[in-house]
């Protein structure tokens, strides 16, 4: 059950710092204040127990998921898939017509799940991350109307 929580308490905020950290090891994860300050006017959801949540930033009709994490050892259930779709929804929701996001480009499985779920790749951002050792990756950045409800 994906829950959607609007003011997340600091113990929630650390929680999801943590998983954030682990999801996207070795590369750093976002710090408690990173994600308050996004999440502040934004869209924070959860899995109730804590094993994945999602940020999304809104500004007039359009929203970008900024992260979607999943703990590293529930990958592969549908955990990410339903809170993508929990996401879009609360997005389009808030009245998100047109969603966006990026992803790097080698993070095969985000891809996978984004494609399955009908985002196109509007472009290109080229080495946008770093990877330890100095590796410079292209963000893919996608996109998708906000269907009608």
């Amino acid at each position: 059950m994906i829950a959607r929580r609007a003011a997340p308490s600091p113990e929630h905020l650390e929680a999801l710092a943590r998983l954030h950290a682990e999801a996207f090891a070795p590369e750093r994860g976002w710090s408690a204040a990173e994600i308050a300050a996004l999440a502040e006017g934004g869209l924070l959801l959860s899995a109730e127990d804590g094993t994945a949540f999602a940020l999304l930033s809104r500004a007039a009709d359009e929203a970008e998921l900024l992260t979607i994490a999943v703990a590293p050892g529930l990958r592969r259930r549908g955990l990410g898939a339903r809170l993508l779709a929990a996401a879009e929804a609360a997005a389009r929701a808030e009245g998100a017509r047109r969603l966006h996001l990026e992803v790097a480009e080698d993070n095969e499985a985000a891809r996978r799940l984004y494609a399955a779920a009908g985002w196109e790749e509007a472009g290109r951002r080229p080495r946008y991350y770093l990877r330890p050792g100095g590796a410079r990756i292209d963000a893919v950045m996608m996109r998708k109307a906000a269907a009608e409800p």
